[in-house]
């Protein structure tokens, strides 16, 4: 009896042809004994453009250490307190200054933990398997982030030096405490669902979400320590000159040494996909961590003004903080980003020929990681090369600082924050208009989770 052949399957005849095929040219053979032996990107790397990637940039404002997210990630608010601290450390005249970001992460996990629990308490009414309810429920707890969040957070609980509310285990390592945080907020969204399918009402799935809330801030202070209501702030300057100022809550210390002004701050991305075309304001369904916070608003933007404003922040004296997609085209240890780095379609004869549209499209790409631009190179009024200030600590790049080349900026650059005053007037008054709303699972939301 003759087997019925699915015309979908892999049959031996094809297999037998790729084998061929294969087997046909030398260069398959030589990059198979070469890569079988070497990691991929050892041979793939293109060696000219390593050769010219010299830490030389017209325009650098760092003067300071940068600073090490570990095993986490938190990469926005580091790049959040790092952009401020840029005018922190001068107003204290110290040669070198942090924010304490286990404050800042603890109020992020206790804040979210409200929010995603409020999530579950609105879309109770959906069956468990909905795909709103199962994104909701997929990474509750997760460390990602970003600008808009980030200020939401230091406007209502302020900041705190580092010495005040130091790094901890968990803080660097966060994958054990994020599980226990998410135990109990998957929880918590099974007991708020069983109230509403008994009829409890509303008062009832509120109290069990305070319950939940009780358990999420003793895991966080058995991890992260207590964070300070306040705490007594004196040091000693750069001119060994001592100051004091006494008992501060986390609020005043914000009020006094961030001189930023984040409230002027709004955040661009580059879309390139034809169904959000620029100069709207969009923003992604159940995307933030405050509830009483700032709603999350993206204007859309051309690549090139992108680039533009960031060289003229930079140009200004102002650190811009950024959104990518960090792993792609990246030597880690060189420090080193360009958009021909790795040269895979000559490696593996195969194509890779995906516009930056379609990479979105296809979940080729996406923000996966917030820095600092803190220089930028400017050739006849161009930017040729972008320096960024990492969080991966300084054994990697130029003592931690990264250098980007021009191509890679428009190819895996998605977000800027920058204030509002450098956009065209008419980009300026299109901040105005009520956002189209994108379902949570768009990829702009994609570095906070």
């Amino acid at each position: 009896m003759t087997a019925q052949t699915n015309p979908g399957a892999l049959d031996a005849a094809t297999l037998a042809g790729f084998q061929q095929a294969f087997e046909s040219l030398p260069a398959h053979q030589l990059m198979q004994n070469v890569v079988t032996q070497h990691d991929v990107n050892d041979v793939a790397l293109n060696h000219k453009t390593v050769a010219e990637a010299t830490h030389s940039f017209s325009t650098v404002l760092d003067d300071w250490s940068v600073t090490n997210q570990a095993r986490s990630g938190r990469c926005w608010m580091f790049a959040g307190l790092n952009l401020f601290r840029a005018e922190t450390k001068n107003l204290l005249n110290v040669k070198e200054f942090e924010f304490s970001q286990s404050y800042v992460m603890f109020w992020d996990k206790m804040e979210r933990a409200n929010y995603v629990l409020e999530a579950v308490i609105e879309t109770a009414d959906r069956p468990v398997d909905d795909r709103v309810v199962a994104w909701l429920l997929h990474q509750p707890l997760g460390d990602g982030g970003q600008w808009d969040m980030f200020v939401s957070l230091v406007r209502k609980h302020g900041v705190v030096p580092k010495t005040v509310m130091p790094e901890t285990e968990s803080s660097g390592n966060s994958a054990r405490m994020n599980a226990s945080l998410n135990y109990q907020v998957r929880q918590a969204a099974r007991d708020i669902r069983t109230l509403y399918a008994q009829e409890g009402g509303l008062t009832a799935m509120r109290q069990a979400k305070e319950e939940t809330l009780r358990s999420v801030y003793q895991i966080l202070c058995i991890h992260l320590g207590t964070p300070p209501a306040s705490f007594n702030w004196q040091w000693k300057d750069k001119d060994d000159e001592f100051h004091r100022d006494g008992t501060m809550t986390p609020a005043q210390f914000a009020g006094k040494y961030i001189s930023t002004p984040m409230e002027e701050y709004v955040c661009l991305v580059h879309d390139p996909r034809q169904a959000n075309p620029p100069g709207r304001t969009y923003t992604v369904q159940y995307l933030g961590n405050v509830v009483d916070g700032t709603r999350i608003k993206y204007l859309n933007i051309d690549i090139n003004l992108m680039k533009d404003i960031a060289m003229r922040m930079l140009q200004d004296g102002k650190p811009v903080w950024m959104g990518c997609d960090t792993g792609k085209q990246m030597h880690r240890d060189k420090g080193l980003w360009d958009a021909e780095l790795f040269d895979y379609a000559s490696v593996y004869n195969a194509d890779f020929s995906m516009n930056k549209e379609e990479r979105l499209e296809y979940h080729q790409t996406a923000m996966t990681h917030a820095m600092l631009f803190t220089g930028v190179d400017v050739v006849d009024g161009q930017p040729r090369r972008w320096r960024v200030e990492n969080s991966w600590d300084d054994k990697v790049g130029d003592k931690g600082f990264f250098l980007m080349n021009d191509s890679w900026f428009a190819e895996y650059i998605f977000e800027i924050a920058a204030p509002k005053s450098y956009l065209p007037e008419h980009l300026q008054q299109a901040l105005e208009m009520e956002p189209v709303v994108l379902p949570p699972w768009d990829p702009m939301g994609s570095l906070a989770y």
